[in-house]
């Protein structure tokens, strides 16, 4: 029975400041949508994907794929190293530093195989094309120059993306508007805790612990003062046909 009333409480507390929760939740969603659409940049990503396996070798004996998938997670720190960035910016003419540009790569083993993926976000969605591209050229030299050994052949060249993979504003306006009714509600309940006024007679057995015998009921003179005048007029208007 005490969780019942707990909750109608809580519901007639959300109920009564219901316009302001309305209000913050579609602060939130607009906030989001504005974010999404008008503040972040477009960001696109383009892949290269590479096996490590030598072109003239059709066959691949249990051995040479052992150790090939052993290769692959130190190419995927290769692929991600600072000589390999360097190298491209030089070759590119960017305007970035080398750190910038590892920021923007990412590897990826493709489930339990050789295949490396090289996954590249930038703004610009064919200068993304170009730098995937120029990595992977950049990493096979840079593997036969190191190990000495030419066993990583291209799969699939990177492409110019057409559409971006952020912002997702569908989802950010999900989040904005959960976030926003979260934060309209936690407000409702933390000027509700501070409201330490007394309103209604279950607020005083509440507050003092004491039975209430009687409530004064309340009392609108201005509404009482409309009533009495709406009253007479009716009264005057039909003496008035009394009279006719």
């Amino acid at each position: 029975m005490e969780q019942e009333i707990e909750l109608r409480e809580l519901f007639f507390m959300i109920r009564k400041r219901i316009g302001m929760l309305v209000l913050i939740t579609v602060l939130g969603l607009s906030l989001s949508a504005v974010i999404s659409f008008y503040v972040q940049t477009p960001i696109y990503r383009t892949s290269t994907t590479l096996i490590v396996i030598k072109d003239d070798q059709p066959v691949v004996d249990p051995g040479t794929l052992t150790v090939n998938r052993q290769l692959v997670k130190t190419y995927a720190q290769i692929i991600q190293s600072r000589t390999v960035a360097a190298e491209v910016v030089s070759s590119l003419g960017l305007d970035m530093t080398p750190e910038i540009l590892q920021s923007k790569i990412s590897v990826n083993v493709v489930g339990d195989t050789e295949i490396l993926r090289i996954d590249l976000e930038d703004p610009d969605p064919r200068l993304a094309q170009t730098m995937a591209n120029r990595v992977a050229d950049v990493f096979m030299v840079q593997i036969r120059a190191i190990m000495e050994i030419d066993n990583v052949s291209v799969i699939d060249r990177a492409v110019i993306p057409q559409s971006p993979v952020k912002p997702r504003p569908v989802l950010n306006m999900a989040i904005g508007t959960v976030l926003g009714g979260m934060l309209g509600l936690g407000l409702i309940f933390l000027l509700e805790y501070l409201d330490n006024t007394i309103k209604t007679p279950d607020d005083v057995q509440r507050s003092l612990d004491l039975p209430v015998l009687g409530a004064i009921p309340h009392f609108d003179a201005s509404r009482e003062k409309k009533q009495d005048q709406s009253r007479q007029l009716g009264r005057h208007l039909k003496a008035g046909r009394e009279v006719d």
